[in-house]
């Protein structure tokens, strides 16, 4: 991490070892970062303090960016016009995997200095001042899967994403051997995201081919979602940079999803932790067992921001690790929300998202619902035990983008939360994605309809 000061120096020092390129980026709503390279002197003398503009549709195009209709902040009748980049200088930091590069995040706001309403860190930050006005703060951790493959993304992208190379050949769930074969790009991953600031716990092989999850230590909760996009973008250019491509989709093929669970405690202003209680059940404070009730009520109707985009839902499959009961246990992995940890490092871990998650977005809605629960003193059921998959008298979370965008269309609980702008905006991304997936013919339907319907 850097200061403003440091980074002056290191700008000073020329083209030899120095910094000659700023980064200044945001997460769009697909939780990618954008914006521009500023040359570091500029970037010291104006940016720093000024901020830098962009043009607004980028919070208001789907994933090609192609220019959609249905926003209000954003089209051709508004003209397209700039909002400003401001940038966080807590967030300065070195690129190790780009010469003579620094990065800061930006949040947006508009020229009279209010702020985008749509911008998901923002959102993530009011409800983080929601919770501080309980006196509370969130600690997060994300654990965030991807699938390597041998080919470069260029090559994947001449293929069709068909027939690519996965960079192994089975399972390699917790095994050392096949994901050897990986290390050197997983080091460099590794390293490389210790040089710009995030503290890296462990690797491990996944289920599926080629599959790994890099776990960081938790943070605070803005922090922690900073990191988490930034190390998502680095991954996939330092991937390329060894001839290699990675994938965080959530289902890539039939076989296991990329995963993103989220491990979220609180803390009080003390250093305390509110969830934590040994005389409560199962080591629970009636703080955490009305927030847990909060998140496991809310969330069907918040699920457009675990599981954004149409792929997010064919990971919730019975069987797969992924979760499709509205139920808790105790270190359950059938469950939406599994406890662990004890004493003071008691949490839940919602395993809801996939790694296609914005994590400002799932982070925000795991905080609105956990306080909706603390604010009406809910209570959660027992903890389930055994198979939720087979589970009766659970609710389920919806299996398809359209079943969740109604859901959170009349939601109160995101009306309130978030406020009518952003639900309207979220809403219109979701049509937007289902209108393009239902005019797409797909070769699922070439291979069962060419020759035999």
């Amino acid at each position: 991490m850097l200061s403003l000061a440091e980074l002056e120096r290191m700008v000073l020092d020329g083209p030899d070892g120095g910094i000659d390129t700023v980064i200044v980026a945001f997460a769009d709503m697909q939780g990618r970062l954008v914006g521009k390279r500023v040359s570091a002197p500029d970037f010291v003398e104006q940016v720093a303090a000024h901020g830098a503009e962009c043009c607004n549709y980028l919070l208001a195009v789907d994933v090609e960016m192609n220019t959609v209709p249905g926003y209000a902040m954003s089209s051709w009748d508004t003209g397209y016009g700039d909002m400003e980049m401001a940038p966080d200088l807590d967030t300065l930091r070195l690129v190790p995997w780009l010469p003579a590069t620094a990065l800061v995040i930006a949040d947006l706001r508009w020229r009279d200095g209010s702020a985008v309403a749509a911008a998901p860190r923002g959102i993530l930050r009011r409800q983080l001042e929601r919770l501080s006005s309980h006196g509370l703060a969130a600690n997060v951790a994300t654990e965030l899967e991807f699938m390597v493959f041998d080919d470069t993304y260029r090559q994947a992208w001449a293929a069709g994403y068909r027939g690519l190379t996965p960079a192994s050949d089975y399972n390699v769930d917790y095994a050392i051997l096949a994901s050897s074969r990986m290390e050197p790009l997983l080091r460099d991953i590794r390293l490389g995201m210790a040089g710009a600031g995030l503290h890296c716990e462990a690797i491990k092989g996944e289920c599926n081919r080629g599959q790994q999850e890099l776990g960081f230590r938790y943070d605070d909760a803005l922090v922690t979602c900073d990191n988490h996009t930034i190390y998502k973008n680095g991954a996939k250019e330092i991937a390329d940079q060894h001839g290699k491509s990675l994938t965080f989709m959530a289902k890539y093929d039939e076989r296991e999803g990329n995963s993103c669970h989220i491990h979220l405690s609180l803390r009080a202003a003390d250093g305390s932790a509110p969830f934590a209680d040994s005389a409560g059940p199962h080591g629970m404070s009636s703080t955490f067992e009305n927030f847990l009730a909060g998140a496991l009520a809310t969330m069907a109707e918040l699920t457009l921001f675990y599981a954004p985009n149409i792929n997010s839902y064919k990971r919730f499959a019975d069987g797969s690790f992924a979760p499709t009961a509205l139920a808790w246990g105790l270190d359950n992995r059938t469950c939406a929300v599994r406890v662990v940890g004890h004493d003071d490092n008691i949490r839940m871990e919602c395993r809801v998202p996939g790694g296609d998650v914005n994590p400002y977005l799932a982070v925000a809605a795991l905080v609105a619902g956990g306080l909706y629960g603390m604010e009406r003193k809910l209570q959660p059921p027992e903890p389930f035990r055994g198979n939720a998959y087979q589970a009766d008298g659970v609710g389920r979370l919806p299996s398809t983008l359209a079943a969740a965008a109604e859901l959170f269309e009349k939601s109160n609980v995101a009306a309130d939360a978030f406020g009518g702008e952003v639900v309207a905006h979220y809403l219109n991304n979701a049509r937007v994605e289902l209108a393009a997936f239902n005019a797409a013919v797909t070769d699922w339907e070439r291979v069962r309809g060419f020759e035999r319907l």
